[in-house]
């Protein structure tokens, strides 16, 4: 099957438009999905309760884990899906998708079954204390527990939708999930509702994961026979080229993702130290930064299929303007958001709880975070480029030198320096580095591009 729509957005529209018509959607959806993420956090905040909002924060590696499955089967299959798109090879593209839903549902599975075995030793990984301990756990419950398949599972059928371009499909399954718990979070956490505090939280971010799923399945059911995503038993494959090409791009990406949940791990034990106000503000800081973090990702991850599609057809010049176009746009747009954030940093971490000592701390760790922003962007993109063509060892490497080269070691450095201030700054002093490293290996890439085609094959204009 080709369907001849797609084939022109990925080939012939103009890279302006193209770019539009995938990245906007994911970012509006990125832009809900930070609201959504920050609901818990203003929610519960308005408890005025450090404990239930310190909970919150400190099961936040957890589900961020979750990312790492997201990742290995999400990103991986939407990858080959847009590559094998590229060069016309359907059965591939059909199997990997296939590959990549079964794999996020057996891993839901195992993800609940391992955290309700050995939650105990998990709380106390994650640096709990016992007033936090009984609030963490009811969080987790819904989110983990009973939770863990819903929500790896409609992330990562809103990639496969997007590898075939469908990316406003894919934004409006994960954005009817994300308002929903938007909605049910007052209802469920305040005293005016059910008064279930974190583990209210929880329990909406259940059902609003489980709505993201369905809406899933009916859109395959409806485009039945018009799609690209196939979700049937008999299409998975344990083939070798399935298996490497999907993992080879979704192994460095969930490392990556494991490496942020050691970082936050980190960093949540050093600051727990320090008492439950600032973790709370350390959490709603590390909110309030995700914004633009996640703007940033939205926009990487709409061009991948841009990018992995004429990467598989060869169309460098194509590649390379896509990929100039969406960091003019995403630079101009994180450059003016971290001076706001700068400057209006006490009046945005107050927006999350009235506190003064929790507005303090927020406001030093928001000023820290915001300064390595633009140099994250950089970061985020040139690894969507290395997903997107399948260059796993770039983007295992950059995973490698974030977080165990250079931003755990900073944390500790910093924090004897400048104890629980410095632990701020540890992103901004990792990123500057890799930054510069990301604009050396890009052009590296394309110049050996340019190279393999003006050897072989013509260019597309």
């Amino acid at each position: 099957m080709e369907d001849t729509k797609k084939t022109e957005l990925f080939e012939n529209t103009p890279i302006p438009r193209a770019v539009m018509t995938l990245a906007v959607p994911t970012v509006l959806s990125s832009l809900v999905m930070v609201l959504y993420n920050l609901a818990d956090t203003y929610f519960v905040g308005m408890l005025n309760d450090p404990i239930q909002n310190a909970a919150v924060t400190l099961a936040a590696p957890v589900l961020l884990a979750f990312n790492a499955v997201n990742n290995l089967f999400g990103v991986g299959s939407s990858s080959m899906m847009s590559r094998a798109m590229g060069r016309r090879d359907y059965e591939t593209v059909y199997r990997s998708s296939a590959f990549g839903f079964y794999c996020a549902v057996f891993s839901g599975i195992l993800f609940s079954l391992l955290c309700a075995v050995f939650q105990q030793p998990l709380l106390n990984l994650l640096g709990v204390s016992s007033e936090t301990s009984g609030a963490t756990a009811a969080y987790l419950k819904w989110t983990v527990l009973w939770g863990a398949t819903p929500a790896i599972l409609n992330v990562v059928m809103a990639y496969l939708v997007r590898a075939e371009g469908s990316a406003l499909h894919a934004s409006v399954g994960t954005m009817s999930g994300c308002l929903l718990n938007i909605v049910l979070d007052p209802v469920f956490v305040l005293p005016w509702g059910l008064n279930m505090g974190a583990e209210g939280a929880g329990l909406a971010t259940f059902l609003s994961n489980c709505v993201a799923c369905i809406y899933f399945f009916v859109l395959l059911f409806v485009k039945r026979g018009k799609t690209y995503v196939c979700i049937r038993p008999r299409m998975f494959s344990l083939k070798k080229e399935i298996v490497t090409g999907v993992c080879g791009v979704g192994i460095p990406a969930s490392i990556q993702n494991l490496l942020n949940v050691t970082g936050m791990t980190v960093l949540n034990n050093f600051t727990s130290g320090f008492g439950s106000d600032a973790v709370a503000a350390m959490g709603i800081s590390q909110k309030i930064n995700t914004v633009p973090m996640n703007i940033s990702m939205g926009l990487s991850q709409g061009i991948m299929p841009l990018i992995s599609y004429n990467y598989g057809s060869r169309n460098v010049p194509r590649m390379k303007k896509t990929l100039f176009f969406a960091l003019k746009i995403a630079l101009t747009f994180i450059l003016v958001v971290a001076a706001g954030y700068y400057v209006f940093a006490p009046q945005l971490v107050g927006m999350f709880m009235a506190q003064d000592t929790i507005i303090a701390y927020g406001t030093r760790f928001l000023r820290g975070f915001c300064l390595g922003l633009p140099f994250l962007c950089m970061d985020f993109m040139a690894v969507g480029v290395f997903q997107a063509t399948g260059k796993g060892r770039e983007a295992f490497l950059f995973a490698i030198l974030r977080k165990i080269v250079l931003e755990i070691p900073a944390l500790f450095i910093l924090n004897t320096l400048f104890p629980l201030y410095g632990l701020a700054y540890a992103q901004f002093t990792a990123e500057i580095i890799l930054a510069a490293a990301a604009v050396m290996v890009l052009a590296r890439i394309f110049r050996n591009l340019e190279k393999e085609m003006s050897g072989g094959n013509t260019l597309h204009s």
